[in-house]
């Protein structure tokens, strides 16, 4: 049987190299306004 390697990749940037936050995370609407250049995330109510 062959053993599989490979790298284990980070997750997401948290800042880009400029210093300003990475687009492409999220921010709850309650940390908005320390975030706000940071997307909002909502989660879908389910019924």
């Amino acid at each position: 049987m062959e053993t599989i390697t490979a790298d284990i990749k980070p997750g997401p940037k948290r800042q880009k190299e400029d210093g300003t936050d990475d687009r492409r995370q999220r921010v709850n609407p309650e940390n908005q306004p320390k975030h706000p250049k940071l997307k909002p995330h909502d989660h879908d109510k389910k019924k």
